[in-house]
């Protein structure tokens, strides 16, 4: 069988599967990745064969539900290669509007020092390290294999010598000066329905957040103005639909709303706030 009668083969097989709508996509990239090239190599000069055991067994494990990327060991975020495990999260796309509203934000005033809470893979962090290239950023992390993936990926990404990396929670850090602070916390409801691949093989510490998916937002928003420099933004990943109750919380704890920003499909998905004077 040709390599595009196999891909036809498997988009039908994973439309069956855990995860229908990325079938064609997901069939791809798994065969890129057994044919050691890029999806665009693969699509563009298409090897003679596929092992077909191999790609077979892939496809298995992804009608399954099991996450592209750690079948394959990678993703991309921000057109940044990442390493990725079921250490931490996989890089959602919607995730890049944190970046873009921070580019907008600090348009004309870079910020020299940038913090990321709960930094998993670092895809949030390096993405902001490519753009404000005179930054020197820290990555925190309650999960010591997180950290270790994240350091990982800074020496992949030649950003070793301007990341650092620390294991803890949201309290460790008790005082600093960042200009940026970037956080994707745990915002799922415990009731929420979520697909197999994500319940079943993303870390759950890194998903849920109480009963109204708002608990982490309560935990981190008091202690801002502890560690953001005057002048300095907070962005922050929400849920769809949680804007009006994330923005409430960060009033209560006396921030300025100072941006949002849509995710690829409507939703407001990046929230940025200031210190508020007081």
């Amino acid at each position: 069988m040709s390599v595009p009668d196999q891909l036809r083969a498997a988009t039908q097989r994973l439309k069956t599967g855990a995860a229908p709508d990325t079938a064609r996509l997901d069939a791809e990239l798994l065969a890129a990745h057994v044919a050691r090239c890029s999806r665009e190599e693969l699509l563009l000069r298409p090897p003679a064969r596929l092992d077909e055991d191999a790609y077979e067994a892939l496809l298995t494990r992804r009608a399954g539900g099991e996450p592209v990327a750690h079948l394959t060991g990678r993703a991309e975020f921000w057109s940044l290669p990442l390493q990725c495990g079921p250490q931490a999260l996989v890089p959602r796309a919607d995730s890049e509007s944190l970046v873009e509203l921070a580019l907008d934000l600090r348009k004309g005033r870079p910020p020299e020092t940038i913090l990321d809470l709960g930094t998993g893979t670092g895809a949030l962090l390096f993405a902001a390290l490519s753009e404000f290239r005179g930054a020197q950023g820290l990555g925190l992390d309650i999960s010591a294999e997180a950290v270790e993936l994240a350091c990982r990926n800074a020496v992949r990404l030649q950003l070793a010598d301007r990341a650092s990396f620390l294991i803890g929670s949201w309290e460790t850090l008790e005082r600093g000066a960042f200009d940026l602070i970037l956080c994707n916390p745990p915002y799922i409801r415990e009731t929420d329905e979520l697909g197999a691949g994500v319940r079943e093989y993303e870390p759950r510490g890194a998903l849920f957040a109480g009963a109204d998916g708002l608990t982490e937002y309560r935990a981190i928003f008091p202690r801002l103005r502890s560690l953001l420099s005057p002048g300095g933004h907070a962005v922050f990943e929400i849920g769809a639909g949680q804007a009006e109750d994330v923005e409430a919380l960060a009033a209560r704890a006396n921030l300025s709303n100072a941006g949002r920003c849509q995710d690829l499909g409507g939703h407001v998905r990046a929230l940025a706030f200031t210190l508020g004077k007081g």
